[in-house]
C-alpha cells in the first residue's frame, strides 16, 4: 500500500469516529475556544505518550484511539479557524462538509512535504512523531497567548496541519 492510500484509510477510519459522534452528540464541539482545543489534543498526547513510557493503561483507550482523536480534534481546530467558535448546532452534513475540506488541505501539505523531505517520517518513532505534536501544541499555546502574532513563525493553521499529520504517520507506522 502506498502513503495515499494508507493516509486515505487512516483519514476514512477518523472520518467514521467523527461522524458517529457527530450522530451521538451533534456538533458540541462548536462551543470550544482555540486553547480548549490544544488542551484536548494535549490531554490524548501526553496520555499517549505515559502508555508509551509506562506500557500501563488502566482505562480502555488505546494508543491507536487516541491517535484517532487527535486527527478529529485538529480537524475540529482547522474547522474553528475558518469559521470561527460560535456554539451553534451546525447541520451534519455541513459539519462533515468542513472535514472534508480540511482533510484535503492537510493532504496536500503532506504530499508536498513527503516529495521534499523524501518520507523521512517513515524511519521516526512513534514516540518522535508523539513528542512533535507536543511540541507544536506548546508553539500554539505560545501564538494564542500572543493573539495570533507572529514574526516568523507559521500561524496556527500549519500547526494543527502538521499535528493532524503527524497522527496520521503515528497510525501508519503502527500499522507497518
Amino acid at each position: 500500500m502506498d502513503t495515499v492510500d494508507q493516509y486515505n484509510e487512516t483519514v476514512r477510519t477518523a472520518r467514521d469516529i467523527f461522524l458517529a459522534k457527530t450522530t451521538d452528540y451533534g456538533t458540541a464541539w462548536t462551543v470550544l475556544r482555540p486553547v480548549s482545543i490544544v488542551d484536548q489534543i494535549f490531554i490524548k498526547a501526553m496520555r499517549i505518550r505515559t502508555l508509551q513510557e509506562t506500557g500501563v493503561s488502566l482505562v480502555g483507550d488505546d494508543i491507536p484511539g487516541e491517535f484517532l482523536g487527535i486527527i478529529n480534534y485538529a480537524v475540529i481546530g482547522l474547522i474553528q479557524l475558518v469559521r470561527g467558535s460560535e456554539p451553534a448546532e451546525l447541520p451534519s452534513s455541513l459539519a462533515v462538509g468542513l472535514y472534508d475540506s480540511q482533510v484535503a488541505i492537510a493532504r496536500d501539505v503532506m504530499l508536498s512535504k513527503n516529495h521534499d523531505y523524501g518520507e523521512a517520517w517513515r524511519n521516526m518513532s512513534q514516540e518522535g512523531l508523539t513528542d512533535l505534536i507536543l511540541m507544536k501544541l506548546l508553539r500554539i499555546r505560545q501564538i494564542l497567548a500572543n493573539k495570533g502574532v507572529t514574526l516568523i513563525s507559521e500561524g496556527v493553521d500549519a500547526g494543527y496541519v502538521d499535528i493532524l499529520n503527524y497522527a496520521i504517520f503515528a497510525l501508519i507506522l503502527t500499522q507497518s
